[in-house]
């Protein structure tokens, strides 16, 4: 399947570029009023008129630019690729605080090949825009993790206890949980952030602004893009009980990734 062999630095670029457009558009309906157009699996996990509006031109833009590639988004459904090459799609990640007009949100594209499992594919390219912050970041299979002309890195040492992020799922029958969890892993922690958008949270573990992150329950388009920044930016994502309802994620520094994957995977 040549397609699939495109120059992934090209690929980034269409991301980075789409990304753009998309979350422009998002901002700009966040600042002409959120209207909600349903809830998923729970009362407290929503849909925005937004996110559907959103997706929909980033599959429109996707499919001019690389007709035949494969789709896999939150809102739309997935497409099946002839290329090689796939989509992962999260139009807006943090969709309640989108709502609430809290800045921590985000649009998420990936290409990927291998098809739409994450157990199954490799990231090959990324992007996560925060539009209300103006920042992108981006990353190349191989060509690093960037936020702008900044090349990103992990932290590496956490003398004084690790700043960790995570999240928690809308079912409240998980809460108990998933504040068990957290509880686990207090004792390495420097400090606690609970932001509300994954692929935020995974971008800032590639900036070092994290040192650390993990949660249950993601979506593939949660993280498809943002885990290729942690990698690119040298640390390790790894996905725990993958046949579960609810799989774990830890992305963090080498050490501090063996730290709490020997306190998490139990």
């Amino acid at each position: 399947m040549p397609d699939a062999q495109v120059d992934a630095a090209q690929l980034t670029e269409l991301a980075a570029g789409i990304a753009r457009e998309a979350g422009d558009l998002a901002r700009l309906r966040r600042a002409e009023g959120v209207l909600l157009a349903a809830t998923k699996s729970s009362l407290a996990d929503i849909v925005t008129e937004a996110d559907r509006e959103v997706e929909a031109l980033i599959r429109s833009r996707l499919s001019t630019a690389r007709p035949g590639d494969g789709f896999l988004g939150e809102e739309s459904g997935a497409a099946e690729s002839t290329t090689g090459l796939t989509w992962v799609v999260d139009p807006i990640d943090g969709t309640v605080n989108y709502a609430y007009g809290i800045a921590m949100y985000s649009v998420s594209i990936a290409a990927v090949t291998g098809g739409a499992d994450p157990d199954a594919w490799t990231a090959v390219a990324g992007a996560v825009y925060a539009p209300a912050l103006g920042e992108l970041f981006t990353a190349t299979r191989g060509g690093g993790a960037w936020l702008g002309g900044q090349r990103l890195a992990v932290t590496t040492h956490t003398p004084a206890g690790a700043l960790l992020g995570t999240g928690f799922g809308y079912d409240p029958a998980t809460h108990e949980g998933d504040l068990a969890t957290v509880g686990s892993v207090m004792p390495l922690a420097r400090d606690l952030r609970r932001m509300g958008s994954a692929a935020l949270d995974l971008s800032y573990v590639a900036a070092g602004r994290l040192d650390g992150y993990f949660e249950r329950g993601l979506k593939p388009w949660d993280f498809a893009a943002a885990a290729l920044l942690v990698e690119e930016a040298g640390g390790r994502v790894v996905r725990l009980d993958t046949a579960s309802a609810r799989p774990l994620i830890i992305a963090a520094g080498p050490d501090l990734h063996e730290r709490l994957s020997q306190v998490l995977d139990k």
